[in-house]
């Protein structure tokens, strides 16, 4: 793709949530030692909130990389499962010996005796669930019994649970209100702020392997704080939309015409109505940039 153009050693802007381009954003770090104190002071629920591309996923990934060995992990990342299926996935992840005839209680019992047999080896036992709010009721509300499970002076289970904001309002029911009075620490994600957006490209394309003068100028980073919201996502979205544009029109700078060609051809992001004339000429000029780069044999890589 552009690569070469720009002297990359990889894309800087991919949708995938690699730790290896983590952004120490106030949010996020906040975020995270609140994660890690909870943890440490031996909490049972703990909940981190963020709409849609502000970045839960590679936090989540960034937390289960960075916590120490003394933590045992039972990672859930698609949590639309019943609760049947819950409990068995746990069952694995934690490497329980499943019992030979297949029993809920006798399932329940033996997750409990391993979690009772990490405590006695000084470790602690931490469930991390991602994209929370799609956990079904009757799994949500077996997961808070799972959580049951401890001795008379400490929690044998700690779980984390990332979601949208839409997992609060499911927390608002009186359903569970339960397992809402159980969340001790949590915190919400906020998007980027401008300047932290500005830090936030410059250091993805140092990772990626850019050594050259900046790329994007300062009314650049504010028409995409403008049109992203400061959502990482759609920003990673436009960026590489808009090197995309660079490489196919042969130049090494951002303009603005880029970011109002890349805004128009992407869902969920705008500059407002006064630039509804740029989505006229927004497939030509993206089509243009994908024709090289299909001939570069990289678009598929990109999508894939």
């Amino acid at each position: 793709m552009y690569q070469t153009h720009f002297g990359l050693i990889e894309l800087p802007f991919t949708l995938t949530p690699n730790t290896s381009f983590y952004c120490d954003l106030e949010s996020h770090r906040n975020a995270f030692e609140v994660l890690v104190t909870a943890l440490e002071a031996g909490e049972g629920f703990i909940k981190v909130v963020g709409e849609v591309g502000t970045g839960k996923t590679l936090l989540c990934r960034k937390l289960l990389n960075e916590l120490p060995d003394h933590y045992v992990t039972a990672y859930i990342p698609n949590p639309y499962l019943t609760p049947s299926e819950m409990r068995a996935h746990i069952a694995r992840e934690l490497q329980v010996k499943m019992p030979q005839v297949r029993s809920e209680q006798l399932l329940t019992q033996a997750i409990q005796e391993r979690l009772v047999e990490i405590s006695r080896e000084g470790k602690l036992a931490v469930i991390v669930v991602d994209e929370a709010q799609a956990l079904p009721s009757h799994t949500l509300e077996a997961l808070r019994l799972v959580s049951n499970l401890e001795t008379e002076s400490r929690k044998l289970l700690h779980i984390v649970l990332f979601g949208q904001p839409e997992l609060d309002e499911r927390l608002a029911t009186r359903e569970h209100r339960q397992l809402r009075q159980r969340i001790t620490f949590s915190y919400n994600l906020q998007a980027m702020s401008m300047t932290e957006l500005a830090r936030y490209i410059s250091h993805r394309l140092h990772v990626a392997g850019y050594q050259g003068p900046a790329l994007f100028s300062a009314r650049v980073v504010k028409l995409l704080h403008q049109a992203s919201r400061g959502v990482p996502r759609l920003v990673n979205v436009l960026c590489h939309k808009v090197l995309l544009l660079c490489y196919g029109e042969g130049v090494y700078q951002v303009k603005p015409k880029h970011v109002r060609l890349a805004v128009a051809d992407t869902e969920d992001v705008s500059l407002g109505k006064s630039h509804w004339w740029w989505s006229l000429v927004s497939i030509a000029g993206l089509a243009i940039a994908v024709v090289w780069s299909w001939q570069a044999g990289w678009l598929t890589e990109y999508w894939s």
